[in-house]
């Protein structure tokens, strides 16, 4: 699992909910068991406190280390007298007397004379419970038990709680995946869905949005995140479908307008051809006049041919598909780019093979045309525009087309493709650009299979086609 996926959140989440159990667990029952075993050794001690340590003295008929008679092994006694301890011996197979430290006596001479049971740690003995008392003849006697096998007890306890718990944690860790991933299971199918959505051109076109996440019972949270999406999507798929309606009926405007448009501006430039060839005795203004509407008709002309080619690409009308020679084609309209625009610097760069391909041969000369006539009419004089064809892989061509000008605006360079812009608006309307140029050039590629895509800053521009070759 990735660490930062909900899953692995989860599973973590849980893991250390339960490692935080267990520890709660552990030292509690440890210090329970601990708790009730010093209460035992306490309970011992009280019923033989005093017995064993009032028979240190000499006593001939049990010998001079005590009675150890009824007392436990490891039992310990010890004899104070005024404050200082006189004797000392523990119950072992043969009863040994003890030589205490100055610690250990200081130790043993600093335990409370209250009846109760004290832990005290002496160098000579490890941890023992011990209980003070006061003899007949006024000295104090100590009573010992040692707490080895009370340590021993919870550390075998701590021991096999962490084997259970270490057991408990791997097997809930597996568990508690696979029941995580079974519950999240619809959540997964809701991002996968969401992730198809995100990968669809939404921007223009018909759109086919993927199924409905299944239905899962509403009471829970993964339900109504189902739901709700599902509702978003219908939503989506409805405007989707009114946005898809209305391109249709605009694209279907534009086409039948365009095709309207044709016969009456064709006509008006026939009556200013025929006037212009045959003006009679009129003034230099009339002239002037039919010399202006014979060449905005023809802008107009060239602007409804140009809306009703879009109108065609956008509806999927088939092209033409005859073998085009794409090196030719860039050779001719770089000569004929040389004569509209000869004060720039053309440069060809070309294969030593022609490069060939299928497609519509007077579409993609409107391409090489069009990418020619935006070098030529948006950079200033002595630009150098170079045009290469070059085969980047098998089965592909690419058609370059670089300059040296000032570049492309930043601003300007995600919309340049859009139709009806323009970089340079006063030069394009001078020159009697329409702003559909590099539209076409992008549904003509498109149309042909092939991808388009611009670099510029300032001394470098660059507009590539990928196109199929054969």
């Amino acid at each position: 699992m990735r660490p930062h996926t909900l899953r692995a959140r989860l599973v973590t989440g849980l893991l250390i909910l339960l490692a935080l159990a267990c520890v709660t667990i552990g030292v509690a029952t440890s210090l329970a068991l601990e708790r009730f075993m010093v209460d035992r050794v306490d309970q011992q001690l009280s019923m033989t406190v005093g017995r064993f340590a009032a028979s240190l003295e000499h006593n001939l008929e049990y010998g001079e280390y005590g009675d150890s008679r009824g007392q436990s092994l490891g039992t310990l006694g010890v004899r104070i007298m005024n404050g200082q301890v006189t004797n000392a011996a523990v119950v072992a197979p043969n009863s040994t007397r003890l030589n205490l430290s100055a610690d250990d006596a200081a130790v043993l001479a600093a335990v409370p004379m209250d009846g109760r049971g004290h832990t005290v740690e002496l160098s000579a003995l490890d941890d023992y419970r011990v209980m003070a008392i006061k003899g007949a003849d006024g000295d104090v006697l100590i009573n010992g038990l040692p707490l080895e096998g009370v340590n021993a007890l919870v550390h075998r306890l701590q021991f096999a709680e962490i084997v259970v718990f270490a057991i408990l944690m791997i097997a809930t860790g597996i568990a508690g995946t696979i029941w995580i991933r079974l519950s999240l299971r619809s959540l997964e199918r809701v991002a996968a869905t969401a992730q198809r959505v995100s990968t669809l051109p939404l921007a223009s076109g018909e759109v086919a949005l993927p199924d409905r996440v299944p239905d899962e019972d509403p009471r829970t949270e993964v339900g109504q995140v189902g739901a709700a999406f599902n509702r978003m999507l219908g939503h989506v798929g409805e405007s989707l479908a009114l946005r898809h309606a209305s391109e249709q009926r605009m694209r279907t405007f534009a086409a039948d307008a365009s095709h309207e448009l044709r016969t009456p501006l064709a006509t008006v430039r026939a009556h200013v051809e025929l006037a212009r060839r045959d003006p009679g005795d009129v003034s230099e203004g009339v002239r002037h006049a039919l010399k202006r509407i014979d060449a905005e008709s023809s802008r107009m002309s060239k602007l409804v041919d140009d809306l009703l080619l879009l109108a065609r690409l956008d509806a999927g009308r088939p092209l033409a598909r005859d073998q085009v020679d794409l090196t030719r084609m860039v050779i001719d309209a770089t000569g004929d780019a040389r004569v509209s625009a000869p004060d720039h610097h053309w440069r060809l760069e070309l294969p030593e093979e022609p490069v060939t391909m299928i497609g519509d041969a007077d579409r993609l000369h409107q391409v090489v045309v069009n990418l020619l006539s935006n070098a030529g009419a948006h950079t200033p004089p002595d630009t150098t525009v170079t045009v290469s064809v070059r085969v980047p892989g098998p089965r592909k061509a690419e058609l370059a087309v670089t300059d040296d000008g000032p570049g492309v605006p930043e601003k300007l360079q995600k919309e340049l493709f859009e139709r009806f812009v323009r970089a340079d608006k006063a030069r394009s309307r001078a020159s009697g650009g329409s702003g559909l140029g590099l539209a076409i050039v992008k549904a003509v590629v498109s149309s042909h299979g092939g991808t388009m895509d611009m670099e510029s800053r300032p001394g470098h521009t660059v507009f590539r086609v990928l196109l199929p070759s054969i």
